[in-house]
C-alpha cells in the first residue's frame, strides 16, 4: 500500500502523522510512504531522515493526496484537505466529528473511508489512540492554567503551590479519566489544593488510594460541582463521552459567579467543550475572558509539545497503520472489532452512532458499509 503523510496545516500544529522510525517499519514491510516536503522538519524530523527511512518526498499536499491509498494525519482534515479526498481512499486521523457539522458533511460527500483515532477501542473498553494525547493534554492543562493565573496574564496572581505561610491555589478537576489523572499528578506535584469530581465512585476510590489525604474526591453532582467551581482558582474540564459531544457541565451562570481572574482550561473542547462559555481557541491566541474568568480552550493542546506528542501518538497508532496497510481497510476493519469502532464515515454513510445522533443524521451499522468497501 502507498501511505501518504501531508504536513499539518491547523494553526500552530507541528505534529506529524508518521515518524521516521514508523516509516522505516512500513517500508521494511514492503509498503511505500510519500511525505509532503518538510512535514516533520519543525520538530526535528528532516526530509533526509525520512528518505533514509525509505520515504519519498513530494512537493505538496496535493501530490500526497493524489498518489496515496491511505492518508495518515494527526488533526482533522481542514476544508482544503477534505476537498482532496477520494472515494477509494482511507483516512486515519483524529476527527472529533460530533460538534463539527461542516467536516461531517464534507467527509460524507467525499465517499472516503474515515477512521478516527479517538473512537478506536481496546479489550478493556479504553481508547488507546486517544490516551497518549489525553495524557499530554492533562499534564499541559496544569502548566497552561498556572501560567494564566499569573497577574500579567490577567489571572488572580496566585501561585499553584503557594509558599510557606501562604495557602496554595484551589484546583478543581472535572473528570477522573486519563486527562484528569494526568492533570491531578501535575497539580499535586506542584503543591496545589486539589479536588477531583467524577460520577464513577470506583474511579474516585482509585484516586483516593493513590493520593490519600493529598487530594479531595467528590461525587460529581450539580451541588458538589457548583460549590467546587465557585471556590476554585483553576478548573480543568476533562470529561469525555466517546465519540459524542461533551456535556455542558459548567453553566454560564456559574462562570459569572466564579472568582475574578480565575481560570478554566477546557480539555474537552475538541468535542465541543464542557463549559457553556467555551469556544475553540488556538496556540496563537489561546485565551479569552468571560465575566472576568480566563478561558483557555486550545483545540490542539498537545501540538504545543509536538515532538513529545508525535512520538507518543506513533507508539499507539503504528500497529493499526500496519494492519490497514497489510490487510487493506475492508479486511482490517472486518477482522478487528476495536479498529472497527474507529470507523466514523465510509461510502457516504455515518457509521458512528454518537456522531449520527449529535448531527441528527442517519446511522448505518459499520459492517453493512464495510461489506461494500
Amino acid at each position: 500500500m502507498l501511505i501518504g503523510v501531508p504536513k499539518e496545516i491547523k494553526n500552530h500544529e507541528y505534529r506529524v502523522g508518521l515518524t521516521p522510525a514508523s516509516v522505516n517499519e512500513l517500508t521494511n514491510r514492503g509498503h511505500g510512504v510519500v511525505m509532503e516536503n518538510n512535514a516533520g522538519d519543525s520538530i526535528g524530523f528532516t526530509n533526509e531522515d525520512y528518505i533514509a527511512a525509505g520515504a519519498t518526498i513530494l512537493a505538496s499536499a496535493a501530490e500526497v493526496f493524489a498518489k496515496a491509498d491511505m492518508i495518515v494525519k494527526v488533526k482533522e482534515p481542514q476544508a482544503v484537505e477534505r476537498a482532496m479526498l477520494r472515494a477509494d481512499q482511507t483516512l486515519f486521523t483524529y476527527l472529533h466529528l460530533a460538534p463539527d457539522t461542516p467536516q461531517t458533511v464534507e467527509l460524507v460527500a467525499s465517499g472516503a473511508t474515515c477512521i478516527a483515532y479517538e473512537t478506536v477501542t481496546d479489550a478493556g473498553g479504553r481508547l488507546p489512540l486517544l490516551a497518549p494525547m489525553s495524557e499530554v493534554a492533562g499534564r499541559m492543562s496544569i502548566q497552561a492554567g498556572a501560567h494564566c493565573l499569573e497577574k500579567a496574564q490577567g489571572g488572580r496572581g496566585v501561585l499553584l503551590g503557594g509558599v510557606p505561610g501562604v495557602e496554595p491555589a484551589k484546583v478543581v478537576i472535572i473528570g477522573g479519566g486519563v486527562v484528569g489523572q494526568n492533570a491531578l499528578a501535575m497539580a499535586v506535584g506542584a503543591g496545589a489544593d486539589v479536588t477531583v469530581l467524577d460520577m464513577n465512585i470506583n474511579a474516585l476510590r482509585h484516586l483516593d488510594n493513590l493520593y490519600g489525604n493529598r487530594i479531595k474526591t467528590l461525587m460529581s453532582n450539580a451541588h458538589n460541582l457548583e460549590v467546587a467551581v465557585l471556590e476554585a482558582d483553576l478548573v480543568i474540564g476533562g470529561v469525555l463521552i466517546p465519540g459524542a459531544a461533551a456535556p455542558k457541565l459548567v453553566s454560564a451562570d456559574m462562570i459569572s459567579r466564579m472568582k475574578k481572574g480565575a481560570v478554566v482550561v477546557d480539555v474537552a473542547i475538541d468535542q465541543g467543550g464542557c463549559f457553556a462559555t467555551s469556544h475553540a481557541t488556538t496556540h496563537q491566541d489561546p485565551t479569552y475572558v468571560v465575566d472576568g474568568v480566563i478561558h483557555y480552550c486550545v483545540a490542539n493542546m498537545p501540538g504545543g509539545v509536538a515532538r513529545t506528542s508525535t512520538l507518543a501518538l506513533n507508539n499507539a497508532t503504528l500497529p493499526f497503520v500496519i494492519a490497514l496497510a497489510e490487510k487493506g481497510a475492508k479486511k482490517a476493519l472486518s477482522d478487528d472489532a476495536h479498529l472497527r469502532k474507529g470507523l466514523n464515515v465510509a461510502k457516504g454513510k455515518i457509521t458512528c452512532k454518537e456522531v449520527a445522533e449529535a448531527q441528527n443524521l442517519p446511522f448505518v451499522e459499520p459492517m453493512e458499509v464495510i461489506a461494500q468497501l
